[in-house]
């Protein structure tokens, strides 16, 4: 991995979104933005699924008592709207209206002997157990990371019909320690945010493994756009979730050579770094607490959605209140 000339310039747009009055965002776990810029804002709150459009102009709100808890977004090329709910153990695809059109899992945790809070994942199992995040192939082709309760990746059909699985509990090539966000590339090729073994794992559209970049730190989410540029969202080592028996091995302290900071990184594809977006002190503007979910749109505008709460971060950084929503204007 080398670091590659610094081309992008990102201005942080604050106050950018334009809620009505009595609405608040709590935490926000999941962005995406459709084929006209509509930017969808999966929220940990009511209603969980806030729209605006890209100038920040509220547009709609939906899904009140529909998911468990909320936790990844994605649109897929036909303008189909993927919500993640990682406690219903559940993928719902919705209209960008809100219809609900279908869904993949039952709702039931798959037997990998997680108990949240009590033991680890301990062997790998069909889905779901408290998935994360999906991407969608060309082909419509869906790719589940699966999850907090589970070390698997899975492959769907576009009808919704498991194809194959990959993945086990470890730290080895193929295995993982929380796959918590996925994108696919133009190639096909399948990016994984191995979270808690802090590492981006890249793999062919059949679960090979191809490599694996060590040097993201506790990567979240991964957005791909149509030049191949990689975006990820790191979670970094200022803020995260206690210690515990949750995760094979949580990592509290950044490895050798890693940056403790959270933040955005930008890559081309064999990893050579464009830009990091993010500094050391996380209550400056256009610096990060811990950024959860990312999108671009296509001007090349960045949003972000953080985690405050579920992190501790509200309480460590009060009577500051961190940010959980930023938009990025590209201007170069």
């Amino acid at each position: 991995m080398s670091l590659g000339p610094h081309k992008l310039e990102y201005e942080v747009i604050e106050g950018w979104e334009h809620l009505p009055e009595g609405y608040a965002f709590t935490e926000i776990v999941g962005v995406a933005v459709d084929s006209r810029d509509r930017v969808y804002v999966f929220n940990r709150g009511d209603p969980p699924v806030i729209v605006f459009d890209k100038e920040g102009i509220f547009l709609d709100a939906w899904g009140g008592g529909q998911f468990v808890r909320p936790h990844g977004a994605y649109v897929s090329r036909d303008d189909r709207l993927f919500l993640v709910d990682d406690w219903g153990h559940t993928v719902y695809i919705f209209s960008t209206e809100g219809k609900l059109l279908s869904r993949i899992g039952d709702g039931e945790p798959a037997d990998t002997g997680y108990e949240r809070g009590a033991t680890p994942v301990s062997r790998a199992a069909g889905p779901f157990n408290n998935v994360t995040n999906v991407a969608v192939n060309a082909a419509g082709e869906v790719y589940a990371a699966d999850g907090y309760g589970n070390a698997r990746v899975h492959k769907f059909s576009p009808q919704g019909e498991l194809l194959l699985s990959w993945g086990e509990p470890g730290s080895g090539e193929g295995q993982f320690n929380l796959p918590h966000g996925i994108a696919i590339d133009s190639a096909g090729r399948v990016y994984v945010a191995d979270r808690e073994n802090s590492r981006v794992q890249i793999f062919t559209p059949q679960g090979e493994f191809i490599q694996a970049w060590n040097w993201p730190n506790r990567p979240t989410d991964i957005f791909i756009d149509d030049q191949d540029t990689i975006y990820i969202a790191e979670l970094g080592f200022v803020f995260g979730n206690p210690p515990g028996v949750t995760f094979l091995k949580l990592m509290r302290h950044p490895p050798e050579g890693h940056d403790p900071i959270a933040r955005v990184t930008i890559t081309n594809p064999d990893g050579e770094i464009i830009q990091q977006v993010g500094g050391e002190n996380p209550v400056l503007p256009g610096n990060f607490v811990a950024p959860h979910g990312l999108w671009v749109d296509s001007r090349g505008d960045l949003y972000v959605g953080e985690v405050v709460h579920t992190t501790g971060a509200v309480k460590d950084l009060a009577p500051f209140k961190p940010a959980t929503f930023r938009k990025f204007q590209r201007s170069g």
